[in-house]
């Protein structure tokens, strides 16, 4: 049986009363849900980088660099502010350099009429630079807020962990295979 998929769940947004709780909740609940994945949160909003989404024998301990270091994989839960990706999710890229190198980073979204596509757009840019593989499908909320009952909750569930299905199979199959090449061959760091 192979090794459990360890994957960094990060939350691109730190706005008071910010919707992203809702959405990286859901996108938390359903990465813990497929047993081939160990989950540990990144929340810039939060201080102490924990949630008890967390599967048992998975934690969130240290600063938001160490959690990507050992992270396998990486999901961003990111909103679309002004047609971009919020300022605190680009410095918390930005202080962590080698720990993104040859792994693979996917993308769940939310906001108005382009569910934060333009957002994943920039972002996508951002991770070929730091020599990251990110991953083509993604879950996007359009409207988010009408996406999402009082409970949290995707008003069309089915259609909603489809998609979430979908990317977790190309993310486990990236951070595998990725996985497997570090180990084998440790990833060039330029020069």
């Amino acid at each position: 049986m192979e090794e459990a998929i360890r994957v960094a769940l990060i939350y691109g947004s730190t706005r008071k009363g910010r919707f992203c709780d809702t959405v990286a909740r859901w996108a938390a609940s359903q990465i813990v849900a497929d047993s081939r994945f160990l989950l540990e949160i990144v929340d810039p909003g939060v201080d102490d980088g924990t949630d008890s989404l967390t599967k048992p024998g998975s934690e969130a301990i240290g600063s938001p660099q160490a959690v990507i270091e050992r992270a396998d994989a990486v999901v961003v839960v990111t909103p679309e502010y002004n047609h971009g990706y919020p300022a605190p999710l680009k410095a918390l890229i930005d202080s962590t350099g080698l720990q993104w190198h040859a792994k693979p980073v996917a993308f769940v979204s939310y906001g108005g009429v382009s569910g934060g596509l333009r957002a994943v757009e920039q972002l996508r840019q951002v991770f070929a630079e730091l020599h990251a593989v990110t991953v083509r499908d993604a879950v996007s909320f359009a409207g988010a807020w009408e996406q999402f009952d009082a409970d949290g909750m995707p008003l069309s569930p089915e259609r909603r962990q489809r998609s979430m299905g979908t990317m977790l199979q190309f993310l486990h199959w990236w951070a595998l295979a990725l996985r497997n090449a570090r180990s084998a061959r440790p990833y060039l760091t330029g020069g």
